[in-house]
This record gives C-alpha cells, sequence and structure tokens, in this order.
C-alpha cells in the first residue's frame, strides 16, 4: 500500500480540497434549505441552518428567528428544528417537556407538528437534490445542445494527422465512399465501427452549398477527450487531448485499437507513445479491474487505463427543446438511482468488488479531477453526486431521513409514534451503522486499488 501515493502534490492537494468543499457545500445546502423551506411552509420553525459543524465563523438571525450560521468544518450542514436535540433531529426531551401543552407553541417544534407536516419536512431534503439535479442536467442539456443531423463538422481537434481537408460546418455525406446513415439511426453506429482503420479517410462533404472530396483523419482516433478520475491514466499525467500514437511499439490510429490491447492486458503494464503539442512522449500504464454496469443491469468486468475518446471533431450542434432537456435530464437521474442501487446489490452479492464504493478521499480526487476538465465536467458531477446524497438519505436507516420516514410510516399505521426510549435506541443504532460505512468507505479509498 502505498499512502503517501494517495496524496497528490501540495498545489493539487489545495486544488482537490477546494473543489470537494465547492461540491459538497452546495449539495448540502440544496439538501438542507429542502427541509428548512418545506418545514418553513409547514409551520414548523427552524432554530438554526447550518453549512458545516464545528465553531461557527459566520451568523445572523433573521426576522423569523432562525440562526443562518457558518461553521469552521465544511464537511455537512444541518437545520435544527425546534424541539430538536442535535442535527439528526432526535427529540430534545427537556424542551419539549418545557413546551409542555402549549398548543400554538407545541405546533411550531418539529416533534409537535402534525405527522403529515414532519413527513414532507423530512422528504424535502432528498426531493431538493433530485430537483436539483434534473435542472442542472438540463441546463447543460440546453446549453451544449443536441448533435446536428446530418452528421456535422464542429471544431477541429488538433491531431498528429498528415491529412485533415475538413472544415468547421461540413456536412458529411460519405466517408470511404459510404454513405453517411442517420445519426439518430441504428445503423450509424455499426457505419462507424464498419469503417477502414487508416489513417487517412476519404470524406465526401458538402461546403458552401456545393459537394467536394476531401481527405481527413481516421474519424474515431485514440484521442482523449475525457479522463476518468483516479484512473491508471491520471496517475500517468496524461492530458485531455492528448493522442496515443503507439501500444508497446506498434503504431495505431483508432480508438479500437488501444482498447483492444488494453482489455487483453491482464494486468500487465501497457506502454503507450503519446503525441501531445507536436512531441511524442512515452509513458508505461497498469490498467485497473472495473466493474462496469450493462445494459441488463449486471455488471461486466473489464481492464482499463480510464480514457474516454473522442471523434476527430467535435460534432456540429443545434438547439435542443426545453421539453426534450427535461426529459433527458429526468432520464439521467433515474439512471443514477437505478445503477446504484443495482451496484449495491451486486456488491451485497459479492458479484462485484465492493471497492466500487468511495469513500471522501475518492470523491474529493474525483471532484478535482473533474473540476480541471472544466466547468461542465465539475456541474455535471455535482450534480451527480447530489442525486446520490439524495438516495443515500433514502435509506431505511435511523439517523438518516428514511428512517425518520419510516417512523413516520409506524406512526401512521399504528397511530402512535415509537417510544422516546426506542428512538432513542434506534438513532444510536442508525448513527452507528453511518459512522462503520464511512470507515469502511474511507478504508477503501487508502486499501483498494
Amino acid at each position: 500500500m502505498d499512502i503517501i501515493g494517495l496524496l497528490p502534490q501540495a498545489g493539487g492537494l489545495i486544488w482537490i480540497i477546494v473543489t470537494f468543499v465547492v461540491a459538497l457545500s452546495v449539495i448540502v445546502t440544496i439538501h438542507e434549505y429542502g427541509h428548512y423551506i418545506v418545514g418553513r411552509w409547514s409551520g414548523i420553525h427552524a432554530d438554526v441552518f447550518s453549512v458545516g459543524f464545528g465553531p461557527v465563523i459566520y451568523k445572523r438571525t433573521d426576522k423569523r428567528g432562525t440562526q443562518w450560521q457558518i461553521a469552521a468544518l465544511p464537511f455537512g450542514g444541518y437545520v435544527k428544528f425546534a424541539g430538536d436535540a442535535n442535527a439528526a433531529s432526535g427529540k430534545d426531551v427537556d424542551a419539549m417537556h418545557e413546551v409542555g401543552t402549549d398548543a400554538a407553541a407545541l405546533r411550531r417544534t418539529m416533534h409537535g407538528a402534525p405527522l403529515w407536516a414532519r413527513a414532507a419536512t423530512v422528504a424535502a431534503g432528498p426531493a431538493f437534490n433530485f430537483v436539483f439535479s434534473i435542472l442542472v442536467f438540463a441546463a447543460v442539456l440546453l446549453t451544449t445542445g443536441v448533435a446536428r443531423d446530418p452528421l456535422t463538422v464542429g471544431e477541429l481537434r488538433p491531431l498528429p494527422a498528415e491529412v485533415n481537408q475538413l472544415q468547421t460546418g461540413d456536412t458529411v455525406l460519405q466517408i470511404a465512399g459510404e454513405p453517411v446513415p442517420s445519426i439518430r439511426d441504428a445503423a450509424y453506429a455499426t457505419f462507424l465501427e464498419n469503417m477502414p482503420k487508416t489513417a487517412v479517410l476519404d470524406y465526401r462533404v458538402e461546403r458552401d452549398g456545393a459537394e467536394m472530396d476531401v481527405q481527413g483523419p481516421y474519424i474515431f482516433p485514440p484521442l482523449i477527450a475525457a479522463l476518468s478520475p483516479r484512473s491508471a491514466a491520471v496517475a500517468a499525467d496524461l492530458d485531455v487531448g492528448d493522442v496515443i500514437v503507439g501500444v508497446n511499439g506498434t503504431p495505431i490510429v483508432a480508438f479500437d485499437q488501444l482498447k483492444t490491447v488494453v482489455e487483453a492486458s491482464d494486468g500487465a503494464p501497457v506502454a503507450l507513445s503519446v503525441w501531445r503539442d507536436g512531441a511524442v512522449l512515452d509513458k508505461t500504464l497498469t490498467a485497473k479491474r472495473v466493474d462496469e454496469p450493462q445494459a441488463d443491469g449486471g455488471f461486466a468486468t473489464q481492464w482499463r487505463i480510464g480514457i474516454q475518446g473522442g471523434m476527430a471533431f467535435e460534432l456540429g450542434t443545434e438547439p435542443m427543446g426545453a421539453g426534450q432537456a427535461l426529459g433527458g435530464a429526468v432520464a439521467q437521474t433515474w439512471r443514477i438511482v437505478t445503477g446504484s442501487l443495482s451496484g449495491m446489490g451486486h456488491m451485497i452479492t459479492g458479484t462485484i468488488s465492493t471497492c466500487n464504493l468511495s469513500g471522501p478521499i475518492g470523491i474529493a480526487q474525483t471532484s478535482g479531477t473533474l473540476a480541471s476538465q472544466g466547468a461542465e465536467s465539475f456541474v455535471w458531477f455535482i450534480a451527480v453526486l447530489s442525486t446520490a446524497v439524495g438516495l443515500l438519505n433514502l435509506f431505511p436507516i435511523p439517523a438518516l431521513d428514511g428512517g425518520h420516514l419510516v417512523f413516520y410510516a409506524y406512526e401512521a399505521v399504528m397511530k402512535r409514534p415509537p417510544s422516546d426510549g426506542a428512538l432513542r435506541i434506534l438513532m444510536g443504532v442508525g448513527i452507528a451503522l453511518v459512522l462503520t460505512l464511512m470507515v469502511f468507505a474511507l478504508g477503501n479509498d487508502v486499501f483498494c486499488p
């Protein structure tokens, strides 16, 4: 185990910490604001709204009597409602005793409000996380647009190609003598897979209203369009925009050629020749075993170095409708939820490694890597993490929102809440479970390859 290897250089460490704190603070604030605002609408008074834990470094009290504060440890937050003993909304027996039978005062507390108000207030935290994710995904989709059909050349990417006569705005009609299908057609993927793997291809394009024949690079070169966080590629200091021109001494022109060698490596070192800004660098990487979700809900284990490919040019885009963007955002959020649940189920049954569960170090490293790849990647990551936080809080574990909802369901059925003694025991068990899970995830960050 190389603990020192987990720590980047000083500047990188600061960047990781800053991006992690920003991501976590945004998500926690959204989550806790959901609790706060629905509680307020429901007639429950909030004593404290805190971003962070520990010593208070800034605070102010609003006209409703709620203290808004920023605490020194920016790794979470909470809303403390009237009658709460702690951030986990345990009952403050003494405070509730002081309220006594004053109906108006009792109504303003978390534990004296009607069942519907308590349930709505608790459920609002995860709900706001999901809504936030959907809005962010939709905003990103609206900003980036949808690929134009037929295939259109957007911005050209720097490549070590000997010939590239393509221009931004070209409509691609044929490649290597074959007509290009609609990019919405299922045949489009097959067309790309069957393309001749040569460094230079013949293109027929429409440019300024006229058709012409030009030459350009292989459409899916071994280009690094994105890097997977905590991957072998990140550890080897590869960058977005690098092009792999050779693997184990053999020249390559297609991303599939790189993928084939890595998948067959079985964990053996892979020597890469990397083109960067006109120079060729030598890198040696060792692929990691990765459990990847499949369309049927299962997982497949592959060897990966953490490189995501891209086309020789960015696709030309056109605006996406608001309804289409919202639908895509909802679908993306749902994929995260179902994928997370499927992954957890497979970890519990032993089908995939428990190393797929990341702790705070892993999440922080991921935030730093994606932030370094641009604002869009970082914002997208925040939305993904917001969905994960919303889902986690719905787990039926005492001390989490899901645990409170289970208590309320019991109360609705039995017409009485669980006893204070039982709640204290269950809350203690819940906190112990949450801490155990955190320690386990932290262990994964340190000990997993």
